[in-house]
């Protein structure tokens, strides 16, 4: 098993010009098609939909595979608020020892960990040794289909 090391791009969000877009509030049925189902009119922002506090979220690009179990692919935006507190099984962008990773924080009676969502990545056991600060809590992922 190797460690995982994934490289993240950030971004901060820009709020100046919000665009809002129709929006089906009412869902949009998997199977056949209803002749009745039209926009109502109804329009969101992504913004405000993506982000509760403005000024402690941002967003980065994922990069690798360690965490495809929960849905983050390479290439995938991840939306990251930095006021929300890193509690067990929350995913998590981490600085640790001077490498940005994101994982699940795990809290075990014999400490704490940064778990992938790969089988093919191993856990990281935080220790003393390390120098451990979680930049934020994963809220949304963005993602091409």
């Amino acid at each position: 098993m190797s460690v995982a090391k994934p490289k993240l791009t950030f971004f901060q969000p820009d709020f100046s010009n919000p665009t809002e877009l129709p929006y089906i509030e009412s869902g949009i049925k998997a199977g056949f098609p209803s002749p009745a189902a039209d926009f109502d009119g109804t329009k969101i922002s992504l913004d405000a939909m993506l982000i509760k506090n403005k000024e402690a979220t941002f967003y980065a690009r994922a990069s690798g595979n360690s965490m495809t179990g929960a849905g983050i692919d390479d290439g995938d935006i991840l939306v990251i608020d930095r006021s929300l507190e890193p509690v067990n099984n929350k995913i998590a962008v981490c600085f640790i020892d001077g490498d940005f990773t994101v994982k699940r924080i795990k809290i075990e009676k014999d400490g704490v960990y940064l778990v992938p969502e790969n089988n093919t990545y191993k856990p990281i056991k935080i220790t003393e040794d390390n120098q451990l600060l979680v930049w934020g809590i994963v809220t949304f992922v963005v993602k091409s289909i």
